[in-house]
């Protein structure tokens, strides 16, 4: 289900018109400064920086999108011009109280840590139960209720929580920590390669995962030693590493197809990172020892939602899984990973006031077809034992998508 429609998002200038009528609401001297601060942090670390870059690239592509009509606006462009011209109309219908808790929230959202994927969650959610038939309030913004919206259709009411939780609090080794060890283990890797001209794959198991704070100095350590050594194998607590000829085969092939194919030898759950020069190539291969439990930090998460439900009606916690990878978030959903995690939640004494379960990630708010985004917009699951999961009027918003 998309949005653009509704705004028209269409042609490159109705793009362009939405993401400057954002940021006028933003404020232009507060967005250039943010954009001057992203800027700065990208630019800080050669390869971790791609981290920052694809955390906030819904405003960086709002800029971008302000500052020149696109030939031909992609479906990512369109959705996310719909997105901040659903925002600007939101506010604009607020009271005083709402447009100043609104505003607070767009403030978080453009300093610090914040983005934009929580209040774009909120609003995609809001819009796609509009248009599904249900009247919407934004109950958290216009009354300071704990819950973010109240869904109204037919004398019926429900009241929805929208959350949004990384997917790097399941894994093991993450994302930002990974790119970090690249920035630092890449000297070794250009220097190793001007030695020995070749093709290599390193392979790095990490029986604890990967962690900055704790043993990421570690891992780069014993890395570093291995290839001063010059020797093929080590194994410790911290890392076990294996260097091995990257077949012909395998390295004949562009940068991209060589990761596609090694993350299909590989897993969805492996880190890559490729160094080359002069015709040589060295490609690393990391990997914590155990798998990672995204499904098993969501039931988690889902525990700590209803509490923000009144219990007078029932409740829908939509919850955005952010920073997935697209085999990643495409595999969760084939091995029924999300769904399991969502049906257990579901049958635990907290999930009384729940009536459904929705989950989605950026490929769905960034209007990405199948396979990358879940067919119908969304995955949702649906509470069988709630009194009210066969209420009609409350079917758009609470049947089960899969």
């Amino acid at each position: 289900m998309s949005l653009a429609p509704l705004h028209g998002m269409t042609s490159p200038e109705a793009v362009r018109r939405a993401a400057e009528a954002f940021i006028a609401m933003a404020g232009r001297e507060s967005w250039r400064r943010r954009m001057a601060q992203l800027a700065d942090q990208i630019r800080s670390q050669r390869i971790a920086g791609r981290v920052a870059r694809e955390r906030h690239a819904l405003e960086l592509g709002l800029d971008r999108l302000a500052a020149s009509e696109p030939a031909a606006p992609t479906a990512a462009e369109r959705a996310v011009a719909a997105l901040a011209a659903e925002a600007v109309a939101v506010r604009r219908r607020l009271s005083p109280a709402g447009q100043a808790r609104f505003d607070e929230r767009l403030a978080a959202a453009l300093a610090g840590d914040g983005t934009l994927v929580p209040l774009f969650h909120l609003l995609r959610t809001a819009a796609r139960q509009r248009l599904a038939g249900f009247e919407v309030r934004f109950a958290g913004f216009e009354d300071g209720a704990s819950f973010d919206l109240l869904l109204a259709r037919e004398g019926r009411e429900a009241e929805v929580v929208c959350a949004v939780f990384s997917a790097d609090e399941g894994r093991w080794v993450h994302r930002s920590d990974w790119f970090a060890l690249v920035d630092r283990i890449n000297p070794d890797l250009q220097a190793w390669l001007a030695g020995h001209p070749g093709r290599y794959l390193l392979k790095v198991t990490l029986p604890e995962g990967l962690d900055a704070a704790r043993n990421l100095a570690a891992v780069q350590a014993r890395i570093g030693a291995l290839l001063a050594e010059e020797r093929k194998t080590d194994h410790s607590e911290t890392a076990v590493l294996r260097l091995d000829p990257l077949l012909v085969a395998q390295a004949e092939a562009g940068h991209r197809a060589l990761l596609e194919r090694l993350k299909a030898q590989f897993g969805e759950e492996t880190h890559f990172a490729v160094a080359a020069g002069e015709g040589s190539l060295f490609v690393v291969a990391a990997r914590a020892s155990r798998p990672n439990e995204i499904a098993a930090v969501l039931q988690r998460r889902l525990a700590e939602l209803p509490g923000r439900l009144s219990g007078t009606r029932p409740g829908i916690l939509a919850v955005f899984i952010e920073d997935t990878e697209p085999q990643e978030w495409r595999a969760l959903r084939e091995r029924l990973e999300l769904e399991a995690a969502a049906r257990n939640f579901l049958t635990a004494p907290e999930a009384r006031a729940v009536i459904a379960v929705s989950c989605a990630s950026r490929f769905e708010l960034l209007g990405q077809g199948e396979p990358l985004a879940a067919k119908a917009g969304e995955l949702r699951f649906r509470n069988p034992s709630h009194p009210k999961a066969k209420d009609a009027p409350l079917l758009p918003a609470v049947e089960s998508r899969v």
